[in-house]
C-alpha cells in the first residue's frame, strides 16, 4: 500500500512518467522474491542444527544415513553431518544475495541502470541454491533413523510442570496462583531430592488442597500429549489436521499459475 501511495505522489505532484516507474518498480517483486527464499532458507538452517544437535552422541535421538555423512578424517567412529552443515552454509549465501541487491538498488535512481543487470544473477543463484537445500533436508529425514528409546529415557517428570499447574487451573485455581503452587512443589522437589511424580499426596495438598489422587495422571506424558487438541497443538488429531492443511496448500500452489 504505501509503495501505491508513493507511485501516485510522484506521478501527480512530480509529473514523472508512469511508464518509467512501473518497469522500476518490477524490481520490488524480484526483491520479494529473494527475501522469501531468504526466509526458507533461515527455516532450514534452523531444522539443520536441530538435527545436528539430534544426531551427538550426547542426544542420540536420530542416525542420519551414511549416503548424507561422511567419516572423521581423524576419528574412525565418527560420522559427520555434512549434508546439515551445508545447508546451513548454503543459507548464509542466499542472505547474501538478499544483501546484494538491496545494495544495488540502494545506489541508483528511480529509473532503469545497467546496475540491475545483477538482479538476475541474485535471483537465479538464491533459487538454486534454495533448491539444494530442499533436497538435501528432505533426503537426510527420509533417510535418518530415530532412536524413540533414547528419546523416551530422556523425558523427565518436571517437563510437566506446566501441565501440573494446568491441572490446578481445571480445579478452578487461577493460573495466576496456580503457577505459584507449582513453583513451591517444584522447589521441594528440589529440597527434597524428588522428582514431582515422587512427591506424597500428602505433602502436595500442605501446598494446595485441589491437589487429589488423579494428579498421576498428569505424569503419563502421553496423556499430556493428547490434552492439546487445538489448532497447532501436539494432540495426534492436531498434527494430522496440520499436515492436511500443508498439503492442500501445496496442491493449491501446484495448480497455481
Amino acid at each position: 500500500m504505501e509503495l501505491l501511495i508513493l507511485f501516485y505522489f510522484i506521478t501527480k505532484y512530480i509529473r514523472i512518467s508512469s511508464r518509467f516507474l512501473v518497469t522500476n518498480l518490477i524490481f520490488r517483486s524480484t526483491v520479494d522474491f529473494i527475501y522469501c527464499c531468504s526466509l526458507a532458507s533461515l527455516h532450514l538452517s534452523r531444522l539443520a542444527e536441530d538435527l545436528i544437535l539430534y544426531a551427538t552422541k550426547e542426544f542420540d535421538f536420530i542416525k542420519i544415513a551414511d549416503d548424507f555423512s561422511t567419516g572423521s578424517s581423524l576419528m574412525p567412529q565418527k560420522r559427520n553431518p555434512d549434508s546439515l552443515e551445508l545447508v546451513r552454509g548454503i543459507s548464509g549465501s542466499i542472505c547474501a544475495s538478499l544483501s546484494g541487491i538491496l545494495m544495488t538498488i540502494k545506489g541508483t535512481p528511480t529509473t532503469y541502470n545497467k546496475d540491475l543487470q545483477f538482479d538476475k544473477q541474485y535471483a537465479f543463484d538464491a533459487f538454486d541454491r534454495l533448491q539444494d537445500a530442499l533436497t538435501v533436508v528432505e533426503g537426510v529425514i527420509k533417510t535418518m533413523q530415530l532412536n524413540r528409546e533414547r528419546m523416551e529415557s530422556a523425558l523427565s517428570p518436571d517437563m510437566l510442570a506446566t501441565d501440573w499447574a494446568y491441572y490446578l487451573v481445571r480445579k478452578g485455581v487461577p493460573f495466576r496462583q496456580a503457577h505459584h503452587y507449582i513453583g513451591e512443589v517444584v522447589a521441594y522437589a528440589e529440597k527434597h531430592g524428588l522428582e514431582l511424580n515422587e512427591i506424597p499426596l500428602g505433602e502436595l495438598q500442605q501446598i494446595c488442597k485441589e491437589f487429589n489422587v488423579d494428579i498421576v495422571k498428569v505424569s503419563d506424558y502421553g496423556v499430556n500429549v493428547e490434552k492439546y487438541d487445538v489448532t497447532g497443538g501436539t494432540a495426534t488429531k492436531s498434527v494430522k489436521q496440520q499436515l492436511k492443511i500443508l498439503q492442500n496448500f501445496i496442491e493449491q500452489l501446484k495448480h497455481t499459475k
